[in-house]
């Protein structure tokens, strides 16, 4: 422990002990590892909170057994990545792919040794493409050639997985694989091509159609500092599970989940102008990038006057990237003007961004990140923190809060200085409106 965790202010670590202990509140569905490691960081934080700026110290021996008992556990296996097995997912139709028996994934190309990737001319339109690949022409991409462009041109980097039309993340991890403009520009493209589809493996159920599209341009040119997208194999540095999508699928870095399409199978070159997303019949913004935006997890009830306020949360960093997270209390019979709904001139006050963690868990063979991640420094640091399109954790605490009742809500502030929810809060373009939750302070 360092010489600012050898120190701890009594209240709080007395009030982080009740909340942090073995059954802690859980009103957000955060994945259990995510929920897991969000305690054991913020925990942190609080204990390094009580040890500066406090003139009331307390030794850390002056704690009882079971409080120190506490904190080891809550220290012992702080990590960062979700492990595969502990990924939220969305499923829908019967069987799922992955749960074919085995002879069948075989068949089918959903193991690695049988995957092969068709990237041909759309036969509705009129794409030139000079080497269409294919399982007609028996040059189709399979597994092994996929690992030897790896070889050259693999890619490793983070992402948090979530959808637009749930409030909490899926789960967040260490994506690697090969930019799909590699393979692309290997079919010799010529002219007439406007979007990339592409198709996942669905057994004919019409309940289970995965196919999602891209603009060329976003498939052959990255955004300047971006990353790119990729036919990814693994996660958290090992082979891509069926579950996950693998053998192979489709990963778009500042895209909702929706458009990293699992157990991919076809990529059709098109000069069709319109998407042919499953969800755009379900009212999505299909193209709909990556808000940056923020929820609470721990958030009391009832409190009583004169204790200090522990209160967390999560940052989704989309592509805008993350400046700061706020929060207001604001008394309930305190009507705030209807010409402001966002409540622009709200005294927002700023919380504590934490720092990326000092161990990254999900499994990751070894324990540690793998050499050239990209936006990571040599030594394994991230270059900037909060990184776009990954979690970032919160914490504040409250002190001073006078008897009543309160709204507590936060929102985040991006790097352009875009408070959420701008530009937009509708559901099916990312769900990214402010959120509150009702506190009373007991007298």
């Amino acid at each position: 422990m360092s010489g600012r965790e050898s120190v701890i202010w009594p209240s709080v670590c007395l009030m982080a002990s009740k909340w942090l202990g073995h059954n802690p509140p859980r009103p957000m569905s955060l994945s259990s590892e995510l929920h897991r490691q969000h305690l054991e960081v913020t925990r942190r934080y609080f204990l390094q909170l009580g040890a500066v700026g406090v003139a009331a110290l307390k030794p850390l021996s002056a704690w009882a057994d079971s409080d120190q008992a506490l904190l080891d556990e809550a220290t012992a296996d702080l990590g960062y990545f979700t492990p595969q097995d502990d990924f939220g997912t969305v499923e829908r139709g019967d069987p799922l792919p992955y749960q074919l028996p085995l002879a069948k994934r075989l068949e089918v190309g959903l193991e690695r040794e049988t995957w092969k990737l068709d990237v041909v001319p759309d036969p509705e339109s009129n794409p030139q493409m000079g080497n269409p690949l294919s399982r007609a022409k028996g040059n189709a991409l399979d597994f092994e050639a996929l690992l030897k462009l790896g070889e050259k041109h693999a890619v490793r980097f983070l992402k948090i997985m979530t959808c637009n039309n749930i409030g909490a993340p899926l789960g967040m991890g260490l994506w690697e694989g090969v930019p799909l403009r590699h393979v692309i520009w290997a079919t010799k493209p010529t002219a007439n091509i406007r979007r990339v589809f592409y198709h996942g493996h669905h057994n004919n159920d019409p309940k289970q159609m995965f196919r999602s599209s891209l603009p060329v341009g976003r498939v052959l040119e990255d955004p300047p500092g971006d990353n790119p997208v990729i036919l990814c194999y693994k996660l958290n540095g090992q082979w891509l599970t069926g579950k996950r999508g693998g053998p192979v699928r489709m990963l778009v870095p500042d895209a909702y989940g929706f458009k990293s399409v699992k157990w991919l199978k076809s990529v059709l070159l098109t000069n069709n102008y319109q998407a042919n997303d499953t969800y755009a019949g379900g009212n999505n913004d299909i193209d709909s990038w990556m808000k940056t935006m923020s929820r609470f997890h721990y958030k009391p009830e009832k409190v009583k006057a004169g204790e200090p306020i522990p209160v967390t949360g999560w940052a989704q960093v989309g592509v805008g990237g993350l400046s700061k997270v706020q929060i207001w209390i604001n008394p309930k019979d305190n009507e705030w003007p209807e010409d402001d709904p966002y409540f622009t001139r709200a005294p927002w006050r700023d919380a504590t961004i934490l720092p990326p963690p000092t161990r990254w868990g999900g499994d990751l063979p070894g324990g540690r990140l793998p050499d050239n991640v990209r936006f990571f420094e040599g030594n394994g640091q991230p270059k900037h923190w909060p990184m776009r399109y990954t979690l970032a954790h919160w914490a504040t605490l409250l002190k001073g809060i006078a008897p009543g009742n309160y709204d507590v809500r936060c929102r985040t502030i991006d790097l352009n200085g875009i408070a959420q929810p701008m530009p937009r809060p509708f559901r099916k373009s990312g769900r990214n409106t402010i959120q509150r939750f009702s506190l009373t302070v007991e007298g």
